[in-house]
């Protein structure tokens, strides 16, 4: 069992101490990507570099706790969507706020790409997949998206988009007109045309 997955309760302090480094080490690898320095980490952190290094040996330890915590956030916001949000908008929604989140920072699979942890086997992205899996299978059920659209696909989508509007920096405006498009290739030929009809 990795160090990061002990059941054992930390101690206050200690807790306190690996929220710190965690908040710490997003902030940084968002900044300057996996090849961050564990030692920027604990400065930013206000800690000793043996104090991150007894809460996770090795970089790709961080790196995969910081990889978890940010799958569970985004899990949740995509199950909230989808008890609560609007199912013709809500997988809509979501692709945005992920884009959204890609330009202001490093994304999930830049940071896993540069560490080469293995995105198809990891439970928390699985898990992640699921959640958007039942956002388009809303999306379908309210006639908003293709029947014959696959999650894979979507994913893909996804992935790709995030990744390019990171590395280029894209602004608001050239985000919305993007997703427009992306959005209008996932809608069925009846939705294009009814809004061509009413623009």
């Amino acid at each position: 069992m990795s160090p990061t997955d002990d059941p054992t309760p930390l101690r206050a302090d200690a807790r306190r101490n690996r929220e710190r480094i965690l908040i710490a080490a997003e902030a940084v690898f968002a900044e300057q990507g996996a090849s961050a320095s564990t030692e920027e980490v604990a400065a930013r952190a206000g800690v000793a570099i043996g104090t991150v290094f007894r809460h996770f040996p090795t970089k790709n330890d961080l790196l995969s706790a910081i990889i978890k915590d940010l799958m569970r956030r985004l899990t949740e916001e995509a199950d909230a969507l989808a008890d609560h949000g609007d199912p013709e908008t809500a997988l809509f929604t979501f692709f945005t706020r992920m884009v959204e989140q890609a330009v202001a920072k490093k994304t999930v699979a830049d940071l896993l790409s540069g560490v080469g942890i293995d995105m198809r086997v990891a439970k928390p992205v699985q898990t992640f997949q699921e959640a958007i899996g039942a956002l388009l299978a809303g999306a379908q059920q309210a006639g908003a998206v293709r029947q014959e659209i696959r999650l894979d696909e979507v994913i893909a989508l996804l992935a790709a988009t995030c990744q390019a509007a990171l590395h280029a920096g894209w602004a608001p405006d050239l985000q919305r007109r993007t997703l427009a498009i992306v959005f209008e290739g996932l809608r069925p030929q009846e939705r294009r045309l009814a809004g061509m009809d009413s623009a």
